[in-house]
């Protein structure tokens, strides 16, 4: 409780602070964004200045401070995390449900918000909080930062160089299908405003993320194949200068302004309508005719090629034997012992660690037991760690990084024979992930009507969950990438070489959560596409009632059951094997 109390402090006294800089810049309130100027889903702590300023650790959300009030808006995965966490100091609002500027202009005067244009994208900051009532104010410098003693220091390790063999193309190649999207919309420069993105093109990484080997930076490519990468130069070496034959000039971030003004009028853009700044836009705006459209990066990149598939099939094999090492694990012995979450969490870590591939997490590991199940995005903490109790249904959602991969799955297990309910809402998720792994792929699929499917089972009972059914995933990079997604309003067609999540779920508020997740890519051959299974881990066989299953999804789970048997057995111990085996009917 004295902790409690203590955070509840700090975080008045810093509203406090923040309260009399927008009495200095004559603001009625400002807008924090949990986004860098990086627009990535992982911030650094030196950048996230929403966790700062209101305690919230999700990965997406945004606050708006007032004077008087504090309001923090974050979407259906994060409404229990957000209360849990701010709900004391922050009005917590659920942004698909009623968006700032609804909210905002309830007030009787017009409202001065202010906002840093580095960490803003215009389309978003328009889409939340366009208004008559509203006065957008560009404050040139982090109002956050002014108030943020200690400010942990900013990480200057060196970007490093893939070997082409490991990612199937050479950068070169990938510059010259830059160059084509370049003439065929007449463009001389492209604005590379998303780090992923030139990650994909220059075949580099770096050490910016604490679940993600992204290289943060911005970058201009031109028309003439000339690459200007904006970045920090203790962030370079010679050995990366070399390695592109000088064909890459560094512009210091503080001097691109100077690099802009020294180019002709005559020269032309085209900007990131997702990633590129306000700060950027206004800077491109002044002086040159430009094109916003989505950056093309994120289509070429979102279709692996063989050899990036190849990677991930070996890296979720590796992944696959810790899973199920460590699910057999805990299936064996909460029964026997008492292992909490963070037990859990660590043993699993353990497990992926044997693996001389594997580096580190993709993102937070959600080990969540009982009620802490039921928050979608639950990380626990020494505060909220539980003991797994023998009745409890445990949902874990983890992930790797791997040379050269990415992984990201969902399992929900019990320890005892669960209720009947709890195993027909398990089986309802479980039909609407089978709906999703086998759905009849073709050249007009899109996101929204697979979703359609994955949640069709468990509204037939008046049910649903509040997040999409599938993110892209990187390869050996973000965990969650676009631009295809499965989701209620995602309308980008799948192609062949596309990885996603298959993870529908369901959750009860204090009760337990339920979600099944496999990444699957799209596989082509004698002409058709359909979904393959990448994740190799078996679905607790306990939690499902077969009677509500159908022939056809039954011989499918079976048929995974094989397929993961022969792919992980020459790996696993006697007693291991003989568990995994008893999955097969």
């Amino acid at each position: 409780m004295d902790e409690i109390i203590k955070k509840i402090k700090m975080i008045f006294k810093k509203l406090a602070l923040l309260r009399k800089q927008l009495v200095n810049h004559n603001l009625d309130g400002y807008i924090v964004p949990k986004n860098d100027e990086f627009f990535g889903e992982y911030v650094k702590e030196g950048n996230n200045r929403l966790k700062y300023i209101s305690g919230f650790t999700g990965s997406a959300g945004f606050s708006v401070i007032l004077r008087k009030k504090a309001y923090l808006f974050v979407d259906g995965r994060y409404t229990i995390q957000a209360n849990i966490e701010s709900g004391k100091i922050f009005t917590i609002v659920e942004i698909h449900k009623k968006k700032p500027n609804f909210i905002l202009t309830k007030f009787s005067k017009e409202l001065k918000l202010g906002f840093d244009p580095k960490i803003f994208n215009e389309t978003s900051l328009l889409y939340n909080f366009k208004s008559s009532k509203i006065k957008l104010v560009q404050i040139n410098k982090n109002l956050i930062d002014v108030i943020w003693n200690n400010k942990p220091k900013i990480n200057y390790k060196k970007f490093y160089i893939l070997n082409s063999k490991n990612v199937g193309q050479n950068y070169k190649d990938k510059i010259k299908l830059i160059n084509n999207f370049l003439k065929r919309k007449k463009v001389k420069n492209l604005l590379i405003t998303a780090p992923e993105n030139i990650a994909w093109l220059l075949n580099i990484r770096g050490y910016d993320s604490n679940f993600s080997p992204i290289p943060n930076c911005q970058a201009i490519i031109n028309y003439q194949k000339k690459i200007f990468l904006i970045v920090d130069k203790r962030k370079i070496n010679k050995k990366f200068i070399n390695y592109f034959n000088n064909s890459i000039r560094i512009i210091n971030p503080n001097t691109v302004k100077t690099y802009l003004n020294s180019l002709s009028k005559h020269e032309t853009f085209s900007i990131d309508k997702m990633t590129c700044s306000i700060f950027y836009k206004n800077e491109i705006k002044k002086k040159f005719r430009f094109y916003e459209t989505i950056d093309p990066i994120y289509f070429l990149k979102a279709k692996k090629n063989n050899v990036e598939i190849n990677n991930m099939i070996n890296s979720h094999k590796e992944d696959g034997v810790a899973l199920t090492k460590f699910l057999y694990w805990l299936k064996s012995n909460v029964v026997k012992k008492n292992i909490s979450e963070l037990d859990a969490q660590s043993k699993l870590e353990q497990f992926r660690k044997k693996n001389k591939n594997y580096i580190f997490s993709s993102f937070n590991t959600i080990a969540g037991t009982g009620p802490n199940g039921a928050i979608v995005h639950y990380r626990a903490t020494k505060k909220s760690n539980r003991i797994i109790k023998k009745k409890d249904i445990f949902l874990c959602d983890s992930g790797g990084q791997y040379k050269y991969g990415t992984t990201d799955v969902t399992r929900t297990v019990c320890f005892t024979k669960p209720e009947k309910k709890i195993k027909d809402i398990f089986t309802m998720v479980l039909k609407g992930h089978i709906g999703v792994a086998t759905f009849n792929l073709n050249k007009n699929t899109t996101g929204n009507k697979i979703d359609k499917v994955a949640r069709a089972p468990l509204k037939s009972k008046g049910k649903d969950y509040a997040h999409g059914t599938g993110h892209g995933v990187g390869h050996f990079l973000n965990v969650h990438e676009g631009p295809h997604s499965i989701s209620k309003f995602n309308k980008v067609k799948f192609s062949e070489g596309m990885i996603v999540s298959n993870e529908p779920g369901y959750y009860k508020k204090n009760k337990f959560g339920i979600r099944i997740e496999n990444l699957v890519y799209v596989k082509k051959l004698n002409n058709k596409i359909f979904f393959e299974n990448l994740t190799l881990a078996p679905i607790d066989k306990d939690l499902i009632n077969f009677d509500l299953l159908t022939k056809k999804e039954f011989n499918y789970l079976n048929d995974y059951n094989k397929k993961i048997y022969q792919s992980l057995n020459p790996y696993l111990k006697k007693k291991e094997k003989n568990w995994l085996k008893s999955f097969i009917n």
